[in-house]
């Protein structure tokens, strides 16, 4: 199937690895000219040269810091000077859920709620509102906010607030701009395979004295498909959700976790 993508442009935050590492290569490969968008530049510009080379797109790299207004201001910008127009966001910079020990209620502090909501909450919403008019000029749009599971289990209070205000977020856009030609949906992966998963099993295995397999199959045990999700496999749901072929779908949470927990939503 042709999902019409050629020609397009995007703006991935949190492009230089894990899942937005992923969905900047299918976009690639899809012939989208795509800004790589994070806070290092010798990343930016490592990952770029890779993409390119293994796709043969186009990779522009922008730092940008999402926690503040002015710095996604600027990358806006320079990425429509860059692109010329802008198609797609992707809003996929955040701190990834469970990469640290949550802390519990007498633990928390203003600090830790604070980074994690100006960075994932204010953060995307200040990336939509820049990208907007982009968008709205040429009556065609997509973003598409990348959350996590933590908004349908408990587990981690501040996990929890930050990914259920993100479909809150994505549920109030999608209805002020799908009128535009703008549709915006929220992606909750759970347990994922990134470049950040050996040193997990790694330390799974030193703590537990198990063996690597092992240490992924305990980890993917409430998982129906009986194993953790690749990163690009949760890319080939993305890029489909950013092109035109998905506008049935708006304002709506997607699941990507290869059948996590027995809860059933409807």
């Amino acid at each position: 199937m042709d999902l019409g993508l050629k020609g397009k442009t995007a703006i991935i935050t949190g492009g230089s690895s894990g899942i937005g590492k992923a969905v900047a290569r299918e976009f690639g490969l899809e012939g989208v000219d795509v800004v790589l968008a994070s806070r290092t530049l010798a990343n930016l510009q490592a990952v770029a040269t890779e993409l390119a080379a293994e796709t043969g797109g186009r990779y522009i790299p922008i730092t940008v810091d999402t926690s503040d207004e002015e710095s996604i201001k600027a990358m806006v910008q320079q990425a429509g000077q860059e692109l010329g127009h802008i198609d797609i966001l992707i809003n996929s910079a955040a701190r990834v859920g469970g990469s640290r020990p949550a802390p519990v209620l007498a633990e928390i502090t203003e600090e830790d709620f604070w980074d994690d909501m100006k960075t994932k909450v204010l953060g995307y919403l200040t990336c939509a509102r820049e990208v907007a008019p982009y968008m709205t000029s040429q009556g065609w749009g997509r973003i598409i906010n990348i959350s996590g599971l933590a908004a349908r289990q408990s587990g981690t209070i501040i996990g929890s607030m930050r990914n259920v205000s993100v479909a809150a977020m994505t549920k109030n856009l999608a209805d002020q701009l799908g009128p535009k030609g703008i549709n915006v949906t929220v992606v909750h992966p759970g347990l994922t395979r990134t470049e950040r998963t050996a040193a997990i099993v790694e330390a799974q295995m030193s703590s537990q004295g198990i063996t690597a397999e092992e240490a992924e199959k305990r980890m993917a045990s409430n998982i129906s498909i009986g194993r953790m999700v690749d990163a690009e496999e949760i890319a080939y749901v993305i890029t489909f959700l950013a092109s035109p072929k998905s506008v049935a779908i708006n304002g709506d949470a997607i699941a990507t976790a290869g059948g996590s927990g027995r809860a059933i939503h409807y």
